[in-house]
């Protein structure tokens, strides 16, 4: 399982360092795509397989399932971590992100995303003032 933040560097060749904690939960390979808000979004080949199933049974003639099945397996890409943990990110995945060098790696259970850290920072603090809201709304839903 996949939690917490940390913050990372990526380095001139576009590296980037997956913290320690995830390395063997990750795995050697994994899959990194498009996420929502343009951060990238790192799952194991495991989840990556669930999830590719589950865009594989969208109805494709919904619009918006043909559009978000495209935009998240064509913005994929298969990535190794190199003997020190690191993975190389793509140039069109580290311009979709607007990837500086400081970034922020997230654990989120079953995935991590990856954001630039300032607009990291900028999302968490806008989403921190709103999570009462955000957490009255999801309860009306059941969640």
């Amino acid at each position: 399982m996949f939690i917490g933040e940390y913050s990372y560097n990526i380095d001139q060749k576009k590296r980037l360092s997956v913290p320690a904690k995830f390395r063997k939960d990750l795995g050697k390979e994994a899959v990194i795509t498009k996420g929502i808000d343009n951060c990238l979004i790192l799952y194991p080949l495991k989840v990556w397989e669930q999830k590719t199933k589950q865009l594989e049974s969208m109805p494709t003639a919904k619009k918006e399932a043909r559009e978000f099945a495209r935009i998240m397996l064509s913005g994929a890409s298969e990535v190794e971590l190199d003997k020190l943990g690191r993975i190389l990110i793509p140039d069109f995945l580290k311009d979709y992100a607007l990837l500086e060098k400081n970034v922020c790696i997230l654990g989120l259970s079953n995935k991590i995303e990856i954001w630039d850290e300032k607009r990291w920072q900028d999302h968490k603090k806008k989403t921190e003032k709103e999570v009462g809201d955000i957490a009255s709304r999801l309860e009306e839903l059941g969640i």
